[in-house]
């Protein structure tokens, strides 16, 4: 259902929700389904889709390799569920995140009023390495000698990663999503990331860091339909030790993205005082 209600416009759909009450936008959203999607791309068939004897996509067939013989990470991916989003730290037991003093304080104090100060209620978009957790939309991995694109459906934004050997710059313009440089390990892409604005979150409820973040990830496909990212957050600042998660997708076939602007229909702007 979410793929066909930003076609008309999250907002949009989600004030038809609040002011119609959960049936009516119940049946809204009924009919909202029954629009022909062929045009958004969201049923076109993908080719060089592995298949079983019975013509179904085969996920677990051997992962595709580039022209170099190095693991071919392309493809369109969604997290398997939204538990990192939520918290991070999901799979770390209660009070084994590694918080400063102040860190742990800041993390209560956003859990306390449910996130609302969070930066994606403000149209920003998400750091690294939440951007990877988000469930309810889509990346898309594009792999090509000396850098790795991803773009994020969600507030239409992307991330780019070097692989050409270049190292990461030394006083660099602090950013939302940093700076990445990758190289292969293996069957593993190793990426570190650098250069972070302190204005992201790391997840909804508000683990915080600081500028002097550095993240770790280890990019493996197993195989064709699943990719395993291994996360780890190195901040000094704000944690005693580095930690480590690791995040979970799978391929979506037969779709694309679609857009995403935060901002649409924003009623706003008509209420600012000019001279």
């Amino acid at each position: 259902m979410r793929r066909v209600l930003i076609a008309v416009g999250k907002r949009t759909a989600n004030a038809l929700c609040a002011l119609t009450g959960k049936r009516t936008a119940n049946a809204l959203c009924a009919l909202m389904m029954l629009a022909p999607a062929g045009a958004q791309w969201l049923k076109y068939p993908a080719p060089g889709i592995p298949r079983t004897p019975e013509g179904k996509p085969n996920l677990t067939a051997a992962a595709p390799v580039m022209a170099d013989g190095k693991p071919d990470l392309s493809g369109l991916w969604k997290a398997n569920n939204g538990k990192f989003l939520q918290n991070l730290a999901a799979d770390l037991r209660p009070g084994e995140a590694p918080f400063q003093p102040w860190a742990a304080t800041l993390y209560k104090e956003r859990q306390d009023n449910l996130g609302r100060d969070r930066p994606t209620a403000r149209c920003l978009p998400h750091g690294v390495p939440d951007e990877m957790a988000v469930a309810g939309y889509p990346f898309k991995i594009l792999q090509t000698p000396g850098l790795i694109l991803i773009l994020y459906e969600e507030f239409t934004h992307y991330r780019q990663i070097f692989t050409d050997g270049r190292p990461l710059p030394s006083d660099p313009n602090p950013a939302l999503v940093g700076y990445s440089v990758g190289h292969w390990d293996g069957g593993a892409l190793v990426v570190d990331t650098t250069g972070f604005s302190d204005v992201t979150w790391l997840d909804d409820p508000g683990h915080p860091h600081t500028e002097a973040l550095h993240v770790i990830e280890r990019f493996h496909r197993a195989d064709f339909g699943h990719l395993e990212i291994q996360v780890t957050i190195d901040d000094p600042k704000a944690y005693t030790k580095p930690w480590t998660i690791r995040l979970h997708h799978t391929i979506k076939l037969d779709t694309d993205l679609l857009d995403f602007i935060c901002a649409e229909n924003e009623k706003d702007t008509t209420h600012l005082l000019v001279k």
